[in-house]
């Protein structure tokens, strides 16, 4: 078994991500296997949902549901969906005909409820102008954060990953002074340095990977996104587990010690979801139930 290569790939000029629900569960695995004859995990990330996977008895790691929480000024939603599509490439009309013949290939037993466009902003900084991923571990260091290994034969090579959606609001970004950016991020806009004294809510600090134990290393493959005059970040973290994102998330909105992450000055989650990343097998997803 390997793992899906999109994962471990260089973020793509555009991409694209495809949410769906079930409607029929007579046709659901017929649409599966359709779907996995084109899924190659390169140009198209296949994840599935915890319901999905139970219902199916299809090999998987523990999955948690996808924590929840409300806290002073801030809501963080669960929104569990069945099957989660990246799609990548390199022009918009490559991603729409691809996204066709896949809704298309899964009308049958499940409904497309959310579709959002994604791009690659400044070579690879989210729309307040920041590096995003500037953390991420490289080479064998990031697969061993981003895949299962020495477990079922069927699990190693696959991921979990941690997908949400934050909407920024960038009026209120764009008020604060460009001290104030930085101490909310931890880095300097302009260099990407990590500033020594960054205060405690600063988003570097409240999530840096090394701090937690265990140490809480994902591998981030975020892209910016747009819908009219909106428009922020799709946040995406692979693991081999979800304990990593769990403990960031936790410790972002102020539970293990009353901080809140910065970045909720200007930002905040709208969605939020795990879904399984299965192994590829001879160039194709396998699930092997079906």
């Amino acid at each position: 078994m390997s793992y899906q290569r999109g994962i471990l790939a260089n973020i793509p000029p555009v991409g694209r991500y495809l949410t769906f629900q079930q409607y029929d569960p007579s046709q659901v695995k017929a649409c599966l296997q359709q779907l996995c004859a084109m899924v190659d995990g390169e140009q198209v990330v296949l994840g599935l949902g915890k319901s999905l996977l139970l219902q199916l008895d299809l090999a998987h790691p523990h999955l948690p549901n996808f924590p929840a929480y409300t806290s002073a000024g801030i809501n963080i939603p669960s929104t569990p969906a069945d099957v989660w599509l990246w799609v990548r490439g390199s022009e918009r009309g490559e991603l729409l005909l691809l996204s066709q013949q896949l809704i298309k290939t899964l009308e049958a037993a499940f409904d497309c409820t959310q579709i959002v466009d994604a791009f690659c902003h400044l070579g690879g900084r989210d729309l307040t102008g920041y590096e995003d991923g500037t953390e991420n571990p490289h080479d064998e260091a990031a697969i061993a954060a981003a895949f299962v290994a020495d477990e079922n034969p069927q699990l190693n090579g696959g991921s979990v990953v941690a997908v949400q959606q934050w909407l920024h609001h960038m009026p209120s970004f764009n008020r604060m002074s460009n001290e104030q950016q930085d101490n909310a991020i931890g880095r300097r806009k302009d260099d990407n340095e990590e500033l020594d004294d960054a205060p405690e809510s600063a988003h570097v600090k409240r999530t840096a990977q090394e701090s937690f134990s265990p140490e809480a290393f994902v591998l981030r493959r975020s892209m910016p996104w747009s819908s009219g005059v909106d428009g922020g970040l799709m946040f995406v973290a692979f693991g081999h587990s979800s304990q990593a994102f769990a403990a960031q998330l936790r410790r972002m909105v102020g539970l293990e010690d009353g901080i809140q992450d910065a970045l909720f000055q200007f930002t905040r989650p709208i969605t939020g979801a795990y879904f399984w990343c299965p192994p590829v097998k001879d160039g194709r997803v396998q699930l092997a139930v079906l």
